[in-house]
């Protein structure tokens, strides 16, 4: 199979984000204890000016405070294409287990998840792409993956990428033009902790593929929640959900801290 630079690709993982993820043989230079690691490669061309901002970026990621973050190892460049390489979990995500896990499993994610965005908040770095297929499963809870570098890498392209990222996990006001901040990932955790209680998204069955399409139709509607929601957790995903931003929990920890005191 191809690889890029000095990573050998042992098998495709899946397309997300402007890109796709292949797993890959680690190159000894890494000198990480793994054999193998997660390298995703950006479509397109990348300028000079976005390959900085992107590692400059991703060097935040990989020292932020918080043990709930995917480690990342490298970045590059290589025949004009954008990579970077990060920790293979092979429990899967909440979206795709690769495991049987329960609920209480699933809600601890979405909380580890909370942690590891409010370590990249206090690092001044808005994630842009909480999902469940970026909260990966690990033995002890989950992890936040997949740095949401698309509106870095792609200027201008954020509505009409939209249907590659997730769009029921997109905070509204950023398919209406809304920079990424904490308040929208804490929209985005919302809809996963959602997502997580009640295997359902808060928009119902989206239908189609067509970007443009789909985001009409979700800025046409209102989430709507689970009948069979506990009632803590859905004042929880309710208030992280408001359109009224200064209604939703502060911090991502806050989200961390009601989500864990759920006892689901």
């Amino acid at each position: 199979m191809q690889g890029i630079a000095d990573y050998e690709f042992v098998r495709p993982l899946g397309e997300s984000n402007y890109g796709t993820n292949y797993l890959s043989k680690a190159p000894s230079r890494l000198g990480v204890p793994a054999a193998e690691v997660v390298v995703k490669v950006i479509a397109g061309p990348t300028s000079d000016d976005a390959f900085r901002r992107a590692t400059r970026e991703l060097k935040h990621f990989s020292v932020a405070d918080s043990d709930r973050l995917v480690a990342v190892y490298d970045a590059g460049r290589h025949g004009g294409a954008f990579y970077y390489a990060m920790e293979f979990l092979p429990l899967g995500s909440l979206e795709k287990p690769n495991v049987e896990i329960d609920t209480s499993a699933r809600v601890a994610a979405v909380r580890d998840a909370a942690l590891a965005a409010h370590a990249l908040h206090e690092r001044g770095i808005a994630h842009r792409d909480i999902k469940p297929a970026n909260i990966l499963l690990a033995e002890d809870g989950g992890r936040l993956a997949d740095l949401g570098l698309s509106q870095l890498l792609s200027p201008g392209m954020v509505t009409t990428g939209l249907g590659q990222i997730g769009l029921e996990f997109t905070d509204p006001a950023i398919m209406l033009g809304a920079q990424a901040s904490r308040a929208s990932d804490i929209w985005s955790l919302g809809a996963s902790l959602h997502f997580a209680i009640s295997g359902k998204g808060v928009y119902g069955e989206l239908r189609g593929t067509e970007p443009l399409l789909l985001v009409r139709s979700i800025l046409g509607s209102q989430p709507t929640l689970a009948d069979d929601l506990p009632p803590a957790a859905r004042e929880l995903i309710e208030a992280c959900l408001s359109t009224d931003v200064g209604a939703r929990p502060r911090t991502a920890a806050e989200v961390a801290e009601r989500a864990s005191a759920l006892g689901i």
